[in-house]
């Protein structure tokens, strides 16, 4: 199969594609999906919802990289920038939640 034929392939999915190689972000985020759905099951959420969500994830991105930042000498926290990676694969596995939720057509949009 070729590349575009794949690529193809994988954006008509409403999930993040199985094939898209292994790539150690995209290993992460899909990981983090099935964790996601396993721990919560199909989330059909409405678009407010999942930007408060998001919202929510984006947040704990942000803690963990001012405390990164900050580490000993204005913040008591305790976060390095591996915990601000693992923010950011949860922030990037929620949006495709969201995404995959969209997809599902309960919103109008298909």
């Amino acid at each position: 199969m070729s590349e575009n034929t794949e690529n193809q392939k994988c954006a008509e999915s409403s999930r993040l594609c199985e094939t898209a190689g292994s790539i150690p972000v995209f290993d992460d985020v899909r990981a983090e999906r099935k964790r996601q759905e396993l721990k919560w099951g199909e989330q059909n959420h409405s678009p407010a919802e999942w930007l408060m969500i998001l919202g929510e994830e984006v947040g704990e991105a942000n803690q963990a990289a001012l405390e990164a930042h900050f580490a000993g000498t204005h913040n008591p926290g305790n976060h390095t920038l591996k915990d601000y990676r693992k923010e950011l694969i949860q922030v990037a596995a929620v949006a495709i939640a969201a995404v995959e939720s969209l997809d599902r057509g309960l919103w109008g949009i298909k």
